[in-house]
């Protein structure tokens, strides 16, 4: 069977424990928005990034990327953060399976998402299919069935704003995660210092 699939990346973030923007950040030379973006690309040819400042990383993503504008809810004029960024972009993505990713992701391996596609022939009922740590469901780095937006939606009408208690209420299902590190957020000056001083896991980050 072959899935439906695209990509969602998210780039909304206000970066404010980094003092910079993340998704800018060069690693081994290149933007780490445009690494993430690249590792979606091994999984699929239509990725979507969704930011407020499209036109900020219109230069660095990959060509064949598309950008979109993300926009305040009604009578909120700062960012939301990442559970309104997905609905949002969600309405665009026409396939079965969206994979969803955060910008901030410096060891995200390509090989290893491509290998968690075959999962999702066995999904069951599951509205996602994500990794697991000890904080709880991966949610910025795994998959969903696009077919979730209306119960995202009331999620948000109800005025959920977090994945975690989002996903508490849903079907998921769990990934296998052999290399705990790919799921490592870049958030601070110190995660950043720890990733340069990391240049053979790094490479093999796209």
């Amino acid at each position: 069977m072959i899935v439906s699939l695209a990509a969602i990346v998210l780039a909304g973030g206000q970066s404010t424990r980094m003092g910079q923007d993340k998704a800018l950040l060069l690693i081994n030379g290149a933007p780490l928005l445009q690494r993430v973006c690249n590792a979606a690309l091994h999984c699929t040819p239509v990725v979507y990034v969704i930011t407020f400042q499209p036109e900020r990383y219109r230069a660095i993503v990959p060509p064949t990327c598309h950008l979109l504008q993300e926009h305040p809810l009604s009578a909120e004029a700062t960012p939301h953060g990442p559970l309104i960024g997905f609905a949002q972009a969600l309405e665009t993505v026409q396939t079965d399976w969206v994979l969803l990713l955060a910008c901030d992701l410096p060891h995200l391996s390509g090989e290893t998402l491509q290998r968690w596609v075959n999962h999702l022939e066995n999904a069951g009922n599951a509205i996602a299919v994500l990794p697991r740590s000890s904080k709880g469901w991966e949610a910025l780095c795994g998959f969903y069935r696009t077919s979730c937006l209306h119960r995202l939606k009331a999620a948000i009408a109800r005025g959920d704003r977090s994945f975690q208690r989002w996903l508490s209420q849903e079907p998921v299902k769990a990934l296998p995660l052999d290399d705990t590190q790919m799921l490592f957020n870049c958030n601070t000056p110190e995660d950043f210092e720890k990733v340069g001083s990391d240049s053979s896991r790094v490479g093999n980050a796209s």
